[in-house]
């Protein structure tokens, strides 16, 4: 084979091994993809005829996972609370919208019937007309409000179940990270530990060595084998 056939022969099992890696980390993809659509679905499953608490009402989800930095987390959290402050004031307003009502209702009866005592009263009737316009006014925002106020509840619910399913994402996320971590930390504390046992029994070993050499220079030199050997410590003080 000439060296130009080497040349691109080499080059065309270059050109399919990129292929073949290619290939493989679309599959990887897909798989990866795939398996995230199963966890959706089963989350799903698992959340059907569950009463779930208003997340961002919960101190508890708070403290699990508001220091997360999900974007999709704080999205929906933001959207959530705000159709919450809505129905809260929703409700407030409906509440004096229906006093001011009540109350006007109570002036106009008296205003009717002294109408009626006095003929035509061109103050008194406009006096009449106005108080009838603000209740038609309250009836008005009354109406829509509770139209409103209908239609909130379940889009609070949408959105906190869309919260819920994020929360179960991060959470398996953060599990499956832990588990891999503390797989890893388990791992290293057993190779320390087997490096641990292994370096004292060596230090145990180079004391005996240390021990039985001093034994012998001692019995030849006396208490002077320190100061020949230099000797930091006396292995018969330790």
């Amino acid at each position: 084979m000439s060296l130009r056939e080497k040349q691109a022969a080499a080059k065309r099992d270059e050109e399919c091994d990129r292929v073949r890696h290619k290939g493989s980390d679309i599959m990887g993809n897909d798989n990866a993809g795939e398996n995230a659509r199963n966890r959706q679905e089963a989350f799903k499953s698992a959340l059907v005829g569950k009463h779930l608490p208003v997340l961002t009402l919960d101190n508890k989800w708070y403290k699990l996972l508001n220091k997360t930095g999900s974007v999709p987390l704080k999205e929906t959290e933001d959207a959530l609370n705000q159709l919450l402050k809505r129905q809260g004031k929703l409700n407030t307003e409906s509440k004096d919208i229906r006093n001011l009502k009540k109350k006007l209702m109570k002036e106009i009866v008296p205003m009717v019937n002294e109408a009626d005592q006095q003929g035509e009263n061109s103050k008194l009737n406009k006096q009449i007309e106005e108080h009838k316009r603000l209740i038609e006014e309250c009836n008005e925002k009354l109406e829509a409000y509770e139209d409103e106020l209908k239609d909130l509840p379940r889009e609070i619910e949408r959105l906190n179940l869309q919260l819920m399913m994020f929360t179960m994402e991060c959470c398996y996320d953060i599990m499956k990270d832990n588990d891999k971590q503390i797989n890893d930390t388990a791992e290293w504390v057993s190779a320390i530990r087997i490096e641990l046992k292994k370096r004292l029994i060596e230090k145990q070993q180079m004391e005996q060595q240390n021990q039985e050499i001093y034994n012998y220079m001692h019995d030849i030199f006396g208490a002077e084998v320190v100061n020949l050997f230099d000797m930091k410590y006396n292995p018969e003080q330790k």
